[in-house]
């Protein structure tokens, strides 16, 4: 899709202020994190699994939350098991994809899994979820193939993806704290 950069500009504005009103706000409790990058998000993570015990405004556990940023960083470079037409790629996904870029964050359902993606277990070990996601994180950023098109935004290359995934790992941290604490 291809429009002069102030009709994007517009449309993009726009798009923010439609989502603002049209209940993509900050879920209960939303710390509101944002990260620069996949290395910002570890630190988060770090800091969490050291918790005694966290809080939590989302209905998925910390495992189940950490598998399902896990599947989302692997399907990048192994392909989306169910992606959205190439139309909605192009259109409302890459408009979706350069709202939240230009905001700096991305609000979605955070019990929404990924079309397609396995059922992520309700009882699932946490280390073990951990050692995943550092697995598929640690796997992206030696990854020289070509990424596959993200199932909503479409084509993404790497510094785009590692934004999304970064934006992505926000919003759901974004609904854990360490039990006791402020922030």
């Amino acid at each position: 899709m291809h429009m002069n950069p102030s009709r994007r500009a517009f449309v993009v504005a726009s798009t923010v202020a439609a989502a603002g009103t049209a209940g993509c706000q900050a879920h209960p409790g939303d710390r509101q994190l944002t990260f620069a990058s996949l290395a910002a998000a570890e630190e988060e993570i770090a800091r969490l699994m050291q918790a005694k015990a966290l809080d939590s405004g989302t209905t998925w556990s910390w495992a189940q939350t950490l598998a399902h940023c896990a599947q989302s960083i692997e399907f990048s470079m192994s392909g989306f098991p169910q992606p959205k037409s190439r139309l909605f790629q192009r259109t409302v996904g890459s408009l979706a994809f350069e709202t939240f870029a230009w905001r700096g964050r991305m609000t979605h359902d955070l019990a929404e899994p990924i079309p397609g993606a396995p059922l992520l277990e309700p009882e699932s070990d946490a280390v073990k979820a951990l050692a995943r996601l550092r697995a598929s994180v640690q796997q992206f950023r030696q990854w020289t193939g070509a990424l596959q098109p993200h199932f909503a935004y479409g084509d993404l290359d790497k510094r785009e993806y590692e934004q999304a995934h970064a934006m992505h790992l926000a919003n759901h941290l974004s609904a854990f704290r360490v039990r006791g604490a402020e922030g």
